[in-house]
């Protein structure tokens, strides 16, 4: 287990046994039997060490998913549900601790764009333009002008949404963040794809420059 990765993990059981921070960085470096100089070299206060827990969430997510020797023959809505699903696996590993991290956030989550989401959000919105990228290419995702640019936001909003979802839901092994998780997917994408509206544009194109 790397350093940082040992640093979070006694953070996350501290906070669980105890149900706050520890009382200073100082006291948190003696109980990792490390210097209080050592510990800066890693993270710079709570908050960083909250930052990068998020973010781990997210990279052990896309390392799993993309471990399956099929999520490369995935479509792109494919990939974002696996990912979702591995996802939420990985909350439900750390639920403790989000359910804890995640009530102390300024709500509503999603409006308030919140730093301990800072490093999560940065590198799932990468991973959406890449899925965007890719879907333009496969023609399962139309460049709209004006608005094709918003979608990788859009779907970070959808992440916020299932993970306040999920983080409320009462159901027998969270099966409504399945379902959740199901519906907002498809629909996002049966509307980032080609519509009717999209041939009626196009028709109404073609009239107007062959008239």
């Amino acid at each position: 287990m790397e350093k940082a990765e040992k640093i979070r993990k006694s953070y996350i059981d501290y906070v669980l046994e105890n149900g706050q921070t520890p009382a200073s960085f100082y006291a948190f470096a003696k109980k990792l039997k490390m210097a209080e100089a050592e510990l800066y070299e890693f993270y710079t206060s709570f908050e960083s060490i909250e930052m990068d827990v998020w973010k781990s969430f997210f990279d052990q997510a896309i390392k799993t998913a993309e471990t399956d020797p099929t999520y490369q023959g995935y479509s792109v809505r494919e990939k974002l549900l696996a990912f979702y699903y591995t996802w939420v696996e990985v909350l439900k590993a750390n639920r403790s601790f989000v359910s804890y991290n995640y009530r102390k956030l300024p709500q509503p989550v999603a409006a308030k764009n919140p730093q301990e989401l800072r490093l999560f959000k940065e590198a799932f919105l990468t991973f959406a333009h890449d899925l965007m990228y890719e879907g333009r290419e496969s023609k399962e995702v139309i460049a709209r002008p004006y608005i094709a640019n918003k979608y990788p936001e859009a779907v970070w909003l959808n992440t916020l949404y299932i993970l306040d979802f999920w983080i409320k839901d009462t159901s027998r092994n969270f099966e409504l963040t399945d379902t959740a998780i199901e519906k907002t997917v498809n629909t996002g994408f049966d509307l980032m794809g080609r519509s009717i509206v999209d041939t009626v544009v196009d028709l109404a194109k073609f009239m107007y420059q062959n008239r």
